[in-house]
């Protein structure tokens, strides 16, 4: 078994470092000044430290994946494309896989999310698996929208795709759409089952 890591020690700054970070701290810090919460209030809801989440706010440090999940759910932020931190890295032959039902998961009222190969966090595709849980549009307090576009595969059951420039669009399994995630979005289930759909994100 390898050695525990501190939690400073796995949030160490990495040369090379994502340039979308200062993005990724404005993103955290705005979600929690929406909340109202300090950085203490913030910092103990998800279980790390204050001057973790200041350096995370003031993209000092690249957080790990399991720390931006806890952030994720303090914050109550819906979209996963918070896990996409873009880089230009030197390092090819990258590989990253995920066994059948192992992804990590992220729930929300509207959506329970399976994220798929999560080890890489410096990347620029997203890819996951969602069974949408919304079951009329009204369930969406605002708009999903997040940099960059996506697109969506329907592996079960029948939506309903509710864009902001476009009228909804129903789909069924085997249907695909592409997207400029950026315009508000959000997906309801029209048939008995819950739709499961297969998501991916593209930050540009």
């Amino acid at each position: 078994m390898e050695p525990v890591q501190s939690e400073e020690a796995r949030l160490a700054p990495e040369a090379g470092e994502a340039p979308d970070g200062q993005v990724l701290g404005k993103m955290i810090r705005d979600a929690r000044k929406d909340k109202g919460l300090t950085l203490e209030e913030a910092a103990k809801a998800a279980a790390i430290g204050r001057s973790t989440l200041s350096k995370i706010e003031n993209n000092q440090t690249r957080p790990s994946f399991e720390i931006i999940r806890r952030l994720m759910r303090t914050l109550e932020l819906e979209t996963p494309q918070l896990f996409v931190q873009s880089a230009q890295s030197s390092i090819s032959g990258r590989r990253d896989y995920t066994l059948a039902g192992r992804g990590e998961h992220q729930e929300t009222k509207t959506y329970d999310h399976e994220l798929l190969c999560t080890e890489l966090t410096s990347k620029r595709m997203l890819p996951y698996i969602s069974t949408i849980k919304a079951r009329d549009v009204t369930e969406y307090d605002n708009w999903v929208r997040h940099r960059g576009e996506e697109f969506m595969y329907v592996i079960s059951g029948e939506l309903v795709l509710y864009t902001e420039h476009y009228r909804p669009l129903a789909m069924s399994a085997g249907d695909s759409v592409y997207y400029d995630s950026g315009m508000g979005h959000g997906c309801v289930s029209t048939s008995e089952e819950d739709a499961q759909v297969l998501w991916v994100s593209l930050e540009i």
